[in-house]
């Protein structure tokens, strides 16, 4: 039986909770007004845009499964019900792995290229208005090293980690 005290948490500082809910506000409400604006202008969800970026950027527009999945940060499950709606809307198919008999393929269609073609001016526009035209150079510069810091620290290397596409 472990008779050692508990350690006393690590509360935040005022300026830590002061910073920590500012990021929580901001990243709420960021998400919001991009997915809002997708869904006004494109008829899609802010992750569906994602998807289809990632795609658009892919060699020959496909990426296995397993790696979008991994580029968007969000479990299996989830892609396999955004790739279902992005086939049924045409802009996304599946295709098979010749390598790999459990292995699919996502591929960006031509009329999903044209979406996303689209759809792209009005999103980096809303981006640009909601975060970059109210940051100066170097505070985009700082929050972009911040968060590059903190992506790399809450995806660990080693095998067994509870990462969202392993899921």
């Amino acid at each position: 039986m472990n008779t050692a005290p508990a350690e006393e948490p690590r509360w935040l500082t005022d300026e830590e909770q002061r910073t920590w809910r500012a990021y929580m506000h901001a990243a709420t409400l960021l998400e919001d007004h991009l997915d809002r604006q997708l869904q006004r202008d494109a008829g899609m969800p802010h992750v569906y845009y994602g998807l289809l970026v990632q795609l658009a950027e892919a060699p020959r527009r496909r990426l296995r499964m397993t790696e979008l999945a991994m580029n968007a940060k969000i479990t299996r499950s989830r892609l396999s019900h955004a790739i279902a709606r992005l086939e049924k809307n045409g802009w996304v198919r599946r295709e098979d792995c010749p390598s790999d008999k459990r292995g699919q393929f996502a591929v960006l269609t031509d009329a999903g290229q044209e979406t996303l073609g689209k759809a792209a001016p009005g999103h980096v526009a809303a981006v640009r208005q909601a975060m970059f035209d109210r940051l100066t150079p170097e505070q985009q510069k700082a929050l972009g090293d911040a968060m590059l810091i903190i992506a790399e620290g809450l995806q660990p290397k080693e095998a067994g980690a509870d990462l969202p596409w392993l899921r």
